[in-house]
């Protein structure tokens, strides 16, 4: 055989259905080649010994904005192949490199930067596509996105963005601005994901864009509307509406921190593990000591601390990001929100795979399907990553 064989042996092997304990997972090339209750003949094979640890799907983060000291808007290669180096650490095996609200020619910039680092990407999380997090948002809801470069929809602008590249994959936006509909059914009609966020929309105008292809909510919760007043009414708000319309998605920020255990287990009540997303939205101090780090471009972001597990503005009046990795959110969703292993597994990659649509690839241990792979202890520490067949971190 080959020397891109591998037979892992020992482990817990999470597949979609169950969990076999002591199984073999047999790797060819990139493809996962075999699952098995008991040994595979594999002759020239190299073995991991799993030691009894768990074998998982690769963890796909769908909203990431850096890591290990890097943003996706610094504007260079290394940025992006630093990122994703830093995050397979903690499981990440694919990732949407996401921007932030910024001018045009740094936007067009990011894209262009994506496609070179991407031929380049080979030792860590490989990259499934863009999303653009801005700039038509609520400035009522903006969070820590630069509000110079805030506005509403323009067709000639997000069509020209469109035409320019086609790694783009999402694009959040607050649905209730001018111009928001006609821009969500553009997205779809060219296969882009519509995703609501930084919005202070009611439950009528979330349905009407739901309608028109928005179809994910961006980070649950954080900047976004709940139930509001308006000449005494009350109106549900994009949060209440992500629950009642049942066929929406939604992705959290599941560090502990965004969103305490209460709401993460309110979600998984009510949009189950088939309907939610566990995301990072982490920014450069994601992997990093804490201190003091910038939000966006190194040369022009905005200045954050980190401290607490999480960045905030130099004030702390407000969260300014997060520094979570994708093993501590599949932690916090089975220690602090009672999540069984299995189901938080699936809001960490089969769900993401499903969203964005390559779910026939990757996001379960299934025979035929590429071989991102990660091995994880009971605490949910990260022993291996693999990427394609290639693994890209061991623990020393």
């Amino acid at each position: 055989m080959l020397q891109n064989t591998y037979k892992i042996v020992g482990g817990k092997i999470i597949t979609p259905y169950r969990i076999i304990d002591q199984g073999t997972l047999l790797i060819t090339g990139d493809k996962i080649a075999q699952i098995s209750e008991g040994d595979i003949h594999a002759p020239g094979a190299i073995e991991i010994d799993a030691r009894g640890n768990y074998v998982s799907p690769g963890f796909i983060d769908i909203h990431i904005h850096g890591g290990g000291g890097h943003d996706f808007m610094d504007g260079n290669e290394t940025a992006f192949l630093k990122i994703a180096e830093t995050h397979a650490r903690f499981g990440t095996t694919a990732m949407v490199p996401t921007t932030l609200t910024s001018t045009r020619e740094e936007l067009l910039n990011t894209l262009d930067i994506y496609k070179e680092a991407d031929k380049k990407n080979t030792m860590g999380a490989k990259f499934i596509g863009m999303h653009l997090e801005g700039p038509y948002f609520s400035p009522d809801q903006r969070g820590a996105q630069d509000p110079r470069f805030i506005r509403n929809p323009d067709p000639k602008e997000y069509e020209a963005i469109i035409a320019h590249s086609d790694v783009i994959k999402r694009w959040s936006a607050a649905p209730e601005l001018p111009g928001a509909i006609p821009f969500g059914r553009y997205l779809k009609s060219k296969g882009i994901i519509a995703a609501i966020a930084h919005t202070d929309a009611i439950y009528e105008e979330t349905l009407e864009a739901f309608e028109n292809g928005y179809t994910l909510a961006t980070h649950l919760y954080s900047c976004m509307s709940g139930v509001t007043r308006r000449n005494a009414y009350r109106y549900a708000g994009v949060i209440e509406s992500a629950y009642l319309i049942d066929e929406m998605d939604v992705e959290i920020i599941a560090d502990g921190i965004h969103l305490p255990a209460a709401l993460l287990q309110l979600v998984y009540k009510i949009k189950g593990t088939v309907k939610t997303a566990l995301i990072t939205d982490a920014m450069r101090g994601a992997g990093m000591p804490p201190g003091d780090s910038i939000l966006g471009n190194i040369a022009t972001g905005m200045k954050v601390i980190v401290e607490d597990g999480v960045a905030k503005l130099p004030d702390r009046s407000a969260f300014a990001g997060s520094v979570a990795t994708t093993d501590r959110l599949v932690r916090n969703m089975v220690q602090m929100a009672h999540v069984p292993l299995t189901e938080a597994i699936k809001m960490i990659s089969t769900t993401p795979a499903r969203i964005m649509g390559i779910q026939d690839s990757t996001g379960s241990l299934i025979e035929g399907k590429q071989a991102d792979v990660v091995i994880f202890d009971e605490n949910i520490d990260i022993r291996m990553t693999m990427v394609n067949g290639h693994i890209v971190y061991t623990k020393p």
